[in-house]
């Protein structure tokens, strides 16, 4: 994680960009920066185990629309240095406590092909959940990959995620995971699992998987959301 004085920085940062955007503001529309001592997506680290600084920017429609982009660091140990993402979706109540939202998202990795053509990383997903009270499932699906991802074409990641408020404030997150690859890759398959404490924008973290010679990995981020 970032020392505390460039999150002071940054903050500031922000909350002037939020008093000059004040008044051209959008309903719907805001915009999201996090700094983390490590991306770990799926259980799996993004960035060698480096610190990450990403941000995005969503709009929400009343209807249940939104659509959105997403942006970090990565590093695979190649070309790579960012991740792109673009998604679109809509949302709602079923009543009865029940929630559902569907979509699709985009990732994109601008720089990976810059010396092999071959390298491309580029991969979509198809994506719907459920939701009641404090718990939700998820499922994605792996669609329109480039030739470096193949790994994702067909692959199927299915996740549980619980988050209950155990204190003012403080909210216990639980999660697991389970990620099946197609017929070629299916060695690759692997559960990841995952318990958080989240208060005040900040979010510390424990995530394991049972692939061979994996550690549990400790994750401290920051947060801040803005209304744009």
């Amino acid at each position: 994680m970032k020392q505390s004085l460039t999150t002071i920085a940054i903050t500031s940062l922000l909350a002037a960009s939020t008093l000059s955007f004040q008044a051209f503001a959008t309903e719907g529309l805001s915009a999201n920066v996090a700094m983390s001592s490590n991306y770990l997506w799926r259980g799996v680290t993004q960035t060698d185990d480096a610190a990450a600084i990403s941000g995005g920017i969503d709009y929400a429609h009343n209807s249940g629309f939104y659509v959105g982009t997403w942006a970090s660091n990565v590093d695979f140990g190649d070309d790579t240095s960012a991740e792109l993402d673009m998604y679109l979706g809509f949302g709602g109540d079923l009543g009865q406590g029940f929630g559902y939202d569907v979509g699709y998202i985009y990732y994109a990795y601008p720089d990976s092909a810059q010396t092999d053509s071959s390298n491309e990383y580029d991969f979509g997903e198809i994506y719907g959940s459920l939701s009641y009270s404090y718990f939700s499932v998820s499922a994605n699906y792996g669609v329109n990959t480039d030739d470096g991802a193949k790994l994702y074409d067909g692959a199927l990641y299915i996740s549980a995620d619980a988050e209950f408020e155990v204190a003012d404030g403080l909210t216990l997150g639980l999660h697991v995971g389970d990620y099946s690859f197609d017929n070629d890759y299916d060695s690759n398959d692997y559960t990841d699992y995952g318990i958080s404490l989240s208060k005040g924008g900040f979010t510390f973290a424990l995530s394991d998987t049972d692939m061979d010679n994996h550690d549990m990995k400790f994750t401290v981020a920051y947060s801040i959301d803005i209304d744009l």
